[in-house]
């Protein structure tokens, strides 16, 4: 990668992913584009434009002005609020797509865009799931992770376009507020803990849920999008994960640096329902093997450094 564009630049991996990837190529070299226009770091820091990625001829115009060499597909709607919006969701995420592949194929670029452990399904095997494995999931996002798994292999076979992607768990981070996800919980602890000292769970203890922390799934798209094609057998939609716990583990890593801490529930059935359909746990070692990929946090670490970073942001 020596020049890149990002789409869906100001959602909550997108905007992370943004600045390191500026760090490390120089801001110039990252076309950040989003729907909307911010004043935040992403859009005054280097090159911002706004894209609605079902506009294909704007996509393939900006693509071609700044001469990329790789799109970084991060445009989507997230799996809770694509259930409330599943026809908007259809069309947001499957054409989005479709325009994004469509620009990498004719201008022939690199192209990366994630997947989820959403386009897994109740019939997957729910401890250690592997990389080929069924899924048959039962959300309108799940299917569009699925759709999208099998469109960018079918590019790459096809077209020859140099396809990557992962299948990334729930994301944590202390930088940008969830965004409708089913683990979002798992970030809105963090804050309510330090504010309000107690939390309700919108997701039922024991229910275990793959996690990773976000500087690791900056690092895992970085070093798979670097990585040497001729090693990629999967390609697309390598298994990754850091951890696996339920609210009730992730309290009690909480109550050690806060021991008065205190969880209740009040479960939304539409976000439960979803997870109760994806894995407890999920076997990373093809990105191993193929990548290197490797998780540097663990629940400890990484509750160590969210509850330092959100008490500093609260500030």
């Amino acid at each position: 990668m020596k020049k890149m564009l990002i789409t869906g630049a100001l959602g909550q991996i997108g905007s992370e992913l943004t600045n390191k990837l500026r760090d490390i190529y120089g801001n110039a070299n990252v076309i950040a584009t989003d729907i909307r226009q911010t004043n935040t770091e992403v859009a005054v820091n280097g090159p911002f434009e706004i894209l609605d990625v079902v506009d294909a001829q704007r996509m393939f115009e900006l693509a071609k002005k700044y001469k990329v060499d790789t799109i970084i597909h991060m445009a989507a709607l997230l799996s809770a609020t694509a259930e409330t919006k599943p026809v908007f969701a259809w069309n947001l995420n499957m054409g989005g797509l479709m325009n994004a592949l469509e620009t990498a194929r004719e201008l022939n670029l690199k192209f990366f865009t994630p997947s989820s452990i959403g386009a897994f399904g109740p019939n997957t095997p729910k401890v250690n799931t592997p990389q080929d494995t069924i899924q048959r999931p039962t959300t309108m996002y799940g299917v569009n992770k699925v759709a999208g798994e099998l469109l960018a292999d079918y590019y790459f076979h096809r077209f020859g376009v140099d396809t990557r992607g992962v299948r990334f768990p729930g994301l944590i981070s202390y930088v940008t507020p969830p965004g409708g996800g089913t683990t979002d919980y798992a970030v809105e602890i963090y804050y309510q803990a330090i504010k309000n000292n107690k939390y309700s769970s919108y997701i039922q203890k024991g229910t275990f849920m793959d996690m990773m922390y976000m500087p690791d799934a900056l690092e895992a798209i970085i070093d798979l999008m670097e990585a040497d094609p001729s090693k990629l057998i999967h390609r697309n939609a390598f298994n990754v994960t850091a951890m696996s716990f339920d609210p009730e583990q992730l309290a009690a890593e909480i109550r050690k640096h806060i021991p008065s801490f205190e969880l209740s529930y009040e479960v939304d059935p539409v976000r439960q329902a979803i997870a109760d359909s994806w894995p407890n746990s999920i076997d990373a070692s093809a990105a191993a093997d193929e990548w290197g990929f490797k998780a540097k946090y663990d629940l400890a670490s990484m509750t160590c450094d969210m509850l330092e970073k959100v008490k500093d942001k609260m500030k």
